[in-house]
């Protein structure tokens, strides 16, 4: 038997989540291991949204689905639930939702991923900065108020990322200060 003859004698022929017949796909939970235990079969309307539930009223189905036995079809409902908390109903029924520790950090995984979409900090040739990197100046930066001049080819080691992704702050002649991260290349 395939995968998908498997998948599909799991769920009945219907949607794992809203319970329809038309169309239906399979598809592997992110951040799982490989299996038919990771896979869920959905309609064509789940699997278009499921990255981005647009219609919210679609998505009340999960007051059924989010108690299957399936442990792929808990983790997806429970990433949806999360997706739409704002909607009071959604918010009751995430409350309401239990899930063992092993379930709810591969839940969770991927919505680590998903929040992980920030402006990356780069540097003068579009490398991207981390928090420790070291970089070294590319041109010389008057420095404001410390009443000295930062000269190119500056080292400054153990660098730090800020809120706003154009600048860093590291440490230059012994003074903790902000820079522009376009007037620095990674070391």
């Amino acid at each position: 038997m395939t995968i998908e003859q498997h998948l599909l004698e799991r769920s009945g022929g219907k949607c794992e989540l809203c319970a329809s017949d038309h169309n239906l796909k399979t598809i592997d939970v992110s951040q799982a291991p490989a299996g038919v235990e990771n896979q869920a079969v959905l309609c064509e309307t789940c699997y278009e949204q499921i990255d981005d539930p647009r219609d919210v009223h679609h998505w009340r189905c999960l007051s059924e689905s989010m108690w299957s036995q399936v442990p792929a079809i808990q983790v997806l409902a429970w990433r949806q639930l999360k997706r739409l908390s704002v909607e009071p109903w959604a918010q009751d029924l995430l409350d309401m939702l239990y899930l063992e520790p092993v379930l709810e950090g591969w839940a969770q995984a991927a919505m680590a991923d998903e929040d992980d979409d920030s402006e990356p900090t780069l540097d003068s040739n579009g490398t991207r900065l981390q928090e420790g990197d070291s970089v070294t100046l590319i041109k010389d930066l008057d420095v404001k108020g410390a009443g000295f001049t930062a000269k190119r080819g500056t080292p400054v080691r153990d660098i730090r990322l800020t809120s706003n992704p154009k600048h860093i702050e590291g440490k230059v002649n012994g003074v903790q200060i902000v820079l522009v991260a376009a007037y620095l290349k990674k070391a």
